[in-house]
C-alpha cells in the first residue's frame, strides 16, 4: 500500500513537495521520494538485507530521516527508528530488542552492519518500536504495513486531509505519532508535511504563517505554552485545527487556547500498540473538552470486574481492531491481550452516552489513600484551572498510616505571585473532598517530560 501511495503521488503530484524542513534546510518532492525508494531497495539488496528484515534509522536531518523511514517501508523492510540524540546506551537497549540487520546513520558509508543477524522475517514491511511504557520493562512492538496504513487512512479521513493541506510536525520521528499521523497520513492524501527540529514559542506563529500551515500536530505541553502567551495579533486564518495527542489535555487549557486563537483543538487518544490513533473528536461534529473523542477505526470497550460496563461506568480501557497488535514481538506482559484480541491498554476511563471516551488516569497511577481511590487527572485538571498554574502533576507519595497520599508539583506561570501555594491550598480546601486534596504542593521550574510530552511521574518523587 505504501509503495502504491508513493507511485500515485509521483504520478499526480510529482513536483509537489511531500516533506519540507521548517528552517528551509531541505525538501523532498513526490517524484524524489519515488527515486529514493528505488535507491533504498538497491542499497538494501546489495547489503544482503532480505525483505522483512530490520533496518535501524538514526539520522539527524529530519527530512533525511523521514525519507529513509518511508523508503525502507516501501522497500518491504522493517524500519527501527532511533533517537539520533540519545546516548549510546539507549541505542544499545533498543537494538538489543529490535535486532536489526543494518543501521542507516550519518557515518561515511551511511549503512553499516548491526551486531545481530536479520531477526524479523515479516510478511511485508513495517515498523519495529521499543517502548518501556510505564513499567520500565522494554517491549518490542512490530507494526505491520497493513496496520500502519489502516490507521493512517483513518487519520486522513477523521481530519479530512486533502492534497491542499500543509501539516506542521515538531514531534520526534522515532515515535509512532509522527510516523503514522504525520508521515503516512500525509503520504496517503498527497499532501505536504513541514518538519521542525524543535518547537520555539517565540517564532512559532510567524513560521506557521510563512509556511502556509493548515493543521498542526501537537502535544498538550505545546498547546499549554501557546495558550498562556498569545500574540497580540490573531494567527493565520488558514489553520484549520490543532491536533492534540500523546497525553491528556486539561479542559481549561483547551478553552483558553480556542478563545485566544479561534482555532479548533481536536483531542485524540492513541498508543504505540494501536499504530497511534484509537479515538478522536470529530472535526465538524460535537467536540467535548476533556474527552479523547469517539472510536476511529478501532473498537473500544470499558470493563470492570463484572465485564463491560454501562455508560459512565469507570473501568479499564480495552481495544481491538485492524490497527491493533495481537501479540508483542518481545517483552509483553502475559494476559494483556486476550484470546479474542482485546488489548488491555492500562488506562482507566469511561464512555459517555454518546460513545465519547473520557480517560481518568493510568491504572498504575491511581492513588490509594486508605482505601479511597484518587485519579490524578481529576485533581490535575482542577489545579490547571486555577490562576497562575502553567503545568501540574499529582503523584502518590508513601504514607505510613494510609499507604499513599497525593502530592502536587506545580509549574507557575510567569504572572504567578509568591502566594501561589497558599492560594492553591485554599482552592483545594474549598472545592475538593478531603481525600483528594494534595498534602503538599511543590513548585518547579518545569515538569520532567518524555520525548512525546508525557509527564515522567516516577522522576518527581526523587526530586
Amino acid at each position: 500500500m505504501i509503495r502504491e501511495w508513493i507511485a500515485e503521488g509521483a504520478a499526480r503530484r510529482g513536483a509537489a513537495p511531500y516533506l519540507e524542513d521548517a528552517q528551509g534546510a531541505g525538501s523532498l518532492t513526490y517524484a524524489e521520494l519515488r527515486r529514493s525508494v528505488r535507491v533504498w531497495e538497491r542499497r538494501l539488496d546489495e547489503a544482503g538485507v532480505p525483505p522483512g528484515a530490520g533496518v535501524a534509522v538514526c539520522l539527524a536531518d529530519p527530512v533525511g530521516y523521514a525519507a529513509a523511514l518511508t523508503g525502507i517501508l516501501a522497500a518491504g523492510r522493517v524500519a527501527v527508528p532511533l533517537d539520533s540524540a540519545a546516548p549510546a546506551a539507549e541505542h544499545a537497549r533498543v537494538l538489543s530488542v529490535a535486532r536489526p540487520a543494518v543501521i542507516a546513520d550519518d557515518s561515511p558509508h551511511g549503512l553499516r552492519p548491526a551486531a545481530w543477524p536479520a531477526a524479523w522475517p515479516a510478511p511485508s514491511g513495517g515498523i519495529f518500536l521499543c517502548t518501556s511504557g510505564t513499567t520500565g520493562t522494554p517491549k518490542g512492538i512490530l507494526l505491520r504495513e497493513d496496520q500502519l496504513t489502516h490507521v493512517a487512512t483513518q487519520v486522513a479521513a477523521q481530519h479530512r486531509l486533502t492534497p491542499a493541506d500543509r501539516g506542521y510536525c515538531c514531534l520526534p520521528l522515532f515515535h509512532v505519532n509522527a510516523e503514522v499521523v504525520g508521515l503516512l497520513a500525509t503520504l496517503s492524501t498527497g499532501a505536504c508535511l513541514v518538519l521542525d527540529r524543535k518547537f520555539s514559542r517565540g517564532k512559532f506563529w510567524d513560521l506557521i504563517d510563512e509556511r502556509g500551515i493548515t493543521w498542526i500536530n501537537a502535544v498538550p505541553a505545546i498547546i499549554t505554552v501557546l495558550a498562556l502567551d498569545p500574540p497580540a495579533a490573531r494567527p493565520p486564518a488558514g489553520v484549520r485545527f490543532v491536533r492534540s495527542a500523546s497525553a491528556p489535555l486539561a479542559p481549561s487549557t483547551l478553552r483558553r487556547f480556542e478563545e485566544a486563537f479561534g482555532i479548533a483543538v481536536i483531542e485524540t487518544y492513541g498508543m504505540t500498540e494501536a499504530a497511534s490513533m484509537i479515538t478522536a473528536n470529530p472535526l465538524d461534529g460535537p467536540r467535548k473538552p476533556g474527552s479523547a473523542g469517539r472510536p476511529a477505526g478501532t473498537e473500544v470497550q470499558v470493563t470492570g470486574p463484572a465485564g463491560p460496563g454501562q455508560a459512565r461506568d469507570v473501568g479499564r480501557v480495552r481495544i481491538r481492531g485492524a490497527g491493533v497488535i495481537t501479540e508483542y514481538a518481545s517483552g509483553g506482559r502475559p494476559g494483556v491481550i486476550d484470546a479474542d484480541g482485546w488489548l488491555d491498554t492500562g488506562d482507566v476511563g469511561y464512555l459517555d452516552e454518546d460513545g465519547y471516551l473520557f480517560l481518568v488516569g493510568r491504572s498504575d497511577d491511581v492513588i490509594n489513600r486508605g482505601g479511597e481511590k484518587i485519579y490524578p487527572r481529576e485533581v490535575e485538571d482542577f489545579l490547571l484551572a486555577q490562576p497562575g498554574v502553567q503545568a501540574a502533576a499529582v503523584v502518590a507519595a508513601p504514607d505510613e498510616v494510609l499507604g499513599e497520599r497525593p502530592v502536587a508539583y506545580i509549574v507557575p506561570s510567569r504572572t504567578a505571585g509568591h502566594e501561589l501555594t497558599d492560594a492553591l491550598d485554599a482552592a483545594c480546601l474549598a472545592a475538593l473532598p478531603r481525600h483528594k486534596r494534595p498534602t503538599a504542593i511543590f513548585l518547579l521550574d518545569a515538569l520532567p517530560l518524555g520525548p512525546t510530552g508525557k509527564i515522567a511521574r516516577r522522576q518527581l518523587l526523587s526530586r
